[in-house]
């Protein structure tokens, strides 16, 4: 007997008709594009926010191990993959974190402009001192330093005059080099010296190479501009990328404590979930603190809770005994949080500086 065929919209085999997938390809048969669909479609294919996430977010966050474990036993579709879980929860928490990075880059900015506004105000009070001819330059502040009290100068005032009863002024031109100190460089700035001439004047070698030179050109952008905030926020952008690479080197450290307890892929499973647990607590801690401001007692002892959280997990997972899997699971920490981050933010820190 013959049945009605259809023929399915993607692959174009054909099918019996009143099938709801295709049984060559998988795809729905009445899959019409609806804003629904659309929606559901981008989020599902990039995030996987199906039955699955629902399925594994109660295990992950109640039973320390358990996802790992099952994922390594094979039930590989019954939960939403390491992988996955570890990409959609790092995008909540990083545009949850967002908020705060803008906060802090705004009073970053606020702090510098302050900064430079009070330099060029001193800048502008010193260049008023310096007389305009050939005049020694010490026999005309000596007056102002033997009088401070009298017209009312305080400290810093007098170490502004000592510094310019200091600077050497040629009779002709200001064709001088300076050495390296602040009120130096904003000579030079003010008197609209060049690249090149200020380069020199922060030390740099006349032969410097690429490198060199893209430092000492980093240095002199940040003075100008007090870009303390773009170095925060050039920070902060490059830290999602380097988990990718920190969460390799915290399956490391496992394979290293656990080298008989399965292969390395092993690890990086059970780090990917352990990291989704880190990304929600985190997420959770500043979603309220958004909203409503939880003590700081408290915020520390749910982010202390995580190792507990790791330990448990370590149990369930390696299956050893409470003794062995709290000396493990300490060192573990302890490499990974005061040898591998520190060093780690050390080399965003000079990265951020150098392409901010």
């Amino acid at each position: 007997m013959k049945t009605n065929q259809d023929t399915c919209q993607n692959c174009e085999k054909p099918y019996e008709e009143g099938f709801q997938f295709c049984p060559h390809c998988g795809q729905k048969t009445n899959d019409e594009l609806t804003l629904g669909v659309l929606f559901y479609n981008t989020i599902s294919n990039y995030f996987s926010f199906d039955a699955r996430f629902l399925k594994s977010f109660i295990p992950l966050m109640f039973r320390p191990g358990y996802l790992a474990k099952e994922f390594i036993k094979g039930k590989r579709l019954l939960y939403l993959h390491p992988a996955q879980m570890y990409l959609f929860v790092a995008v909540i928490f990083f545009f949850i974190f967002n908020f705060y990075v803008r906060e802090g880059r705004e009073k970053l900015d606020e702090n510098m402009q302050r900064v430079l506004e009070s330099r060029s105000e001193k800048l502008a009070n010193r260049d008023s001192l310096v007389p305009q001819d050939s005049l020694d330059i010490k026999e005309f502040v000596k007056p102002l330093q033997n009088n401070a009290a009298t017209i009312g100068l305080d400290e810093d005032d007098l170490k502004v005059l000592d510094s310019v009863a200091n600077i050497k002024v040629p009779k002709k031109n200001m064709g001088m080099s300076y050495s390296f100190n602040e009120k130096d460089i904003d000579s030079l700035i003010a008197a609209g010296a060049s690249d090149k001439e200020l380069y020199k004047a922060l030390g740099m070698d006349d032969d410097a190479g690429f490198f060199q030179r893209k430092f000492y050109g980093q240095i002199l952008k940040f003075y100008k501009t007090m870009g303390l905030g773009q170095i925060f926020q050039a920070f902060i952008d490059s830290i999602p990328l380097a988990m990718f690479f920190l969460l390799p080197i915290f399956a490391f450290l496992l394979k290293l404590f656990f080298f008989n307890k399965g292969r390395y892929s092993h690890h990086l499973v059970f780090s990917f979930y352990y990291f989704s647990f880190l990304f929600v607590v985190f997420s959770l801690i500043f979603g309220v603190n958004r909203f409503w401001q939880i003590p700081d007692w408290i915020d520390w002892l749910i982010a202390f809770s995580t190792f507990f959280y790791l330990l448990v997990a370590i149990i369930k997972f390696y299956g050893q005994n409470w003794f062995l899997s709290f000396i493990k699971s300490g060192m573990v920490s302890f490499m990974f949080l005061w040898l591998v981050l520190p060093l780690s933010f050390v080399l965003l820190g000079f990265i951020a500086f150098l392409f901010y």
